[in-house]
């Protein structure tokens, strides 16, 4: 009765899988923008693994079910069934092995497992080993002891309960072994003894499989002082990334570290936290133990993330990779008939996701214990059809209102670039005349406004400074004493007036600690005030390391008017610390806006009484969130240009010259139109007022 039990699933599972697969389903005449070959391991049942070409091409977003919009084809056309199956949930099953010793060298030594007999297996637990231990080691696998596969060419294990590290299975490809063939580096570390347990793990029976890891493209960005930015660009929006992993050339590292996007909150775009932990490494010998992965509580909705590393008093990470962690991921059942190749398409975000009849045997394809598919393998992928991407068409948005420019006092032309997403950086010339951006606009050629988000970046948006010049105290001198133990130090900003930033200061000294104090000059207000310097902030900066420079000092500098900057250094008795270098941090911010194709774009500001615009952020975020975006940026602006007031006064010149004509000309039409006067009244009568009268 027992074998009747298993034989009638897989006879009915057989049956009908053949009949799906000789009936097909209806055509899809929908379009895709991606295909690629799938090689079916043999005829009959397949299983194909879920990779980053596929998550990252395929359309289906924002909720969606995943891999929605994949459809797999055969030869003539006809569309196969197939199944996203979810790995198993249940807890794995061990085989124990018993041991022997191989045999020792200069370098070398380790154990031989035997488990009995051939067991497909993917995982290698040692248990036993007394801690702190930190060992390299080589792998092997075996079915006759006589031929060994290599399953592991350099892998690591330890347990360091200090560093709150440890890691004692290594995973490996799937396959059938009886032997397995552990071999320590002794080259460098001290030898250990044979463990007290080791398991291998049956391959299919639980557990969590491998997750798929995938390179991130990254590149260090601007930051203040004790911090390093990443910009990751992932592949595509949506994605279902389950934790980032770093990887370094080398070094002890204990730092916090965060991964962030820009999520939609009171109406702009703000950094949000996606996840958050202590990146730890311990090198010890020729080896190392790391921990080294951000956890992610929420998926990344975008298509750019921030990976914000606290350095605090250490040098900046030597980061040599940055990879995304897929973790929980389905594979794909389906059906050959003859191991001929078929076609998957993907990449049409519009369709739906299929259902098959194929899913009443979900059950029996799930069942422990039941027949293992082939493995098919994936072809490259190829671009599939002529579908515009997510960003590719501006129509959909719509148009802001009609824009009178007669009141703003500066207009400046966006560069030309694709159709599609673009973020405009701003540089600091708009934001010391538009400090809140409240009067911001981009204006088409038709005079109608472009809507945008408006974003705050993270990273700041740095300005080197000029060195700051030894100088005298600007304020009315208490003393001699007082000027030759404070040292001043010269500073002038680009611009009249900024929003509130913070000041970098970097010296060549190494050890020393300074009361550091910031003066700025003091325009308008009271006529006592004006012209005075008054500290606007202050902090202590120390360094006690000899082997290098001070970490750069950081000073918030408040929103206010005026250039001049004067930092005082109060060196007591010691000698003076030089300052050889400056820098202002100011908030970076970005407006995200959809371009038309050809279309010429300007951006126009210094309008202060203009209130803030109001866009429709529901229609505009599906459009501007999700969706990789091109950079920006607006042409330099020339530092210390007349203020709007100045470059007004040839305007209000020539307006006056033509005022004064125009009055000029009303004035001798009225002096002509005016009438005659009469001869009579004019002129006095020849006869009694002529010459010669007697």
């Amino acid at each position: 009765m027992t074998l009747l039990r298993r034989l009638v699933p897989l006879a009915l599972l057989a049956v009908a899988v053949r009949t799906a697969a000789e009936e097909g389903v209806r055509p899809v005449t929908e379009s895709f923008r991606y295909a690629r070959v799938v090689t079916p391991g043999a005829a009959g049942p397949n299983r194909l693994a879920v990779d980053g070409a596929l998550l990252s091409g395929s359309g289906a977003r924002a909720g969606k079910p995943l891999l929605g919009d994949l459809r797999l084809f055969a030869a003539d056309g006809r569309e196969v069934p197939y199944l996203l199956v979810a790995p198993v949930r249940r807890e794995p099953a061990w085989v124990r092995a018993s041991l022997l010793p191989i045999p020792e060298t200069k370098s070398a030594s380790g154990f031989e497992a035997d488990l009995g007999a051939l067991r497909r297996i993917d995982r290698l637990r040692v248990s036993g080993l007394a801690a702190p231990f930190l060992k390299r080691l080589r792998l092997e696998g075996s079915g006759d002891r006589a031929r060994w596969t290599l399953l592991v060419a350099e892998g690591t294990l330890f347990d360091l309960p200090e560093e709150g590290l440890a890691l004692t299975e290594v995973a490996f490809p799937e396959g059938e072994h009886r032997f397995l063939r552990l071999a320590w580096n002794d080259a460098r570390s001290g030898r250990v003894p044979l463990p007290s347990r080791v398991e291998a793990r049956l391959a299919g029976t639980g557990g969590a499989p491998e997750p798929l890891r995938v390179a991130v493209p990254f590149e260090r960005r601007a930051s203040e002082p004790g911090k390093s930015r990443y910009r990751l660009r992932l592949d595509a929006a949506g994605l279902p990334i389950a934790a980032i992993e770093v990887a370094v050339a080398s070094g002890n590292v204990l730092r916090d570290a965060r991964v962030l996007e820009s999520r939609l909150a009171g109406g702009r775009l703000v950094p949000f936290e996606l996840g958050a932990a202590m990146l730890r490494r311990a090198e010890r010998d020729d080896a190392a133990a790391a921990e080294m992965a951000i956890r992610l509580a929420l998926a990344p909705a975008e298509a750019e993330l921030e990976f914000l590393v606290e350095d605090a008093g250490n040098p900046p990470l030597d980061v040599t990779s940055i990879t995304a962690l897929y973790e929980g991921l389905p594979w794909i059942y389906f059906e050959s008939a003859d191991g001929s190749p078929l076609t998957a398409r993907f990449g049409a975000a519009r369709l739906a996701a299929p259902r098959y009849d194929l899913e009443a045997l979900r059950p029996a394809i799930t069942r422990q214990g039941g027949p293992s598919p082939a493995s098919a393998s994936w072809g490259d992928r190829q671009p599939g059809g002529a579908v515009a991407g997510p960003a590719a068409a501006g129509a959909s948005v719509p148009s802001g209102a009609a824009l009178d420019l007669a009141g703003f006092r500066f207009s400046r032309p966006i560069p030309q670039g694709p159709a599609g997403l673009t973020a405009l950086l701003l540089d600091a010339a708009v934001l010391s005349v538009s400090p809140h951006l409240s009067d911001v606009r981009i204006a088409a050629a038709d005079g109608r406004q472009v809507p945008y988000l408006l974003e705050t970046l993270g990273e700041p948006l740095v300005l080197k400074l000029p060195v700051p010049q030894k100088a005298d105290d600007p304020r009315p001198r208490s003393g001699a004493g007082e000027a030759r133990r404070v040292s001043f130090h010269r500073l002038e900003l680009p611009f009249d007036r900024l929003p509130g930033a913070r000041l970098e200061l970097e010296t060549t000294s190494r050890v020393f600690t300074r009361r550091v104090a910031l003066l700025r000059e003091r325009i308008g207000g009271r006529p006592e005030s004006s012209g005075t310097f008054p500290e606007v902030a202050s902090a202590t900066w120390e360094a006690a390391d000899p082997e290098r420079n001070a970490p750069a000092l950081l000073l918030d500098l408040p929103a206010d008017e005026g250039r001049e900057l004067f930092v005082s250094i109060d060196d007591g008795d010691n000698a003076a610390v030089p300052l050889v270098g400056a820098s202002l941090l100011l908030p970076a911010q970005r407006l995200r806006f959809v371009r038309e194709a050809g279309a010429e774009l300007t951006l126009v500001y210094g309008q202060g009484s203009l209130a803030a615009p109001r866009y429709d952020l529901e229609l505009l975020a599906p459009r501007l969130l999700g969706a990789p975006a091109v950079e920006a940026a607006l042409a330099p602006a020339v530092p210390g240009a007349p203020e709007p007031e100045a470059k007004s006064g040839p305007k209000l010149f020539w307006a006056a010259l033509v005022g004064a004509v125009v009055a000029l000309l009303v004035l001798v039409a009225r002096l002509l139109r005016r009438e005659p006067v009469p001869e009579t009244a004019e002129k006095p009568k020849a006869g009694k007022e002529g010459p010669g009268e007697g």
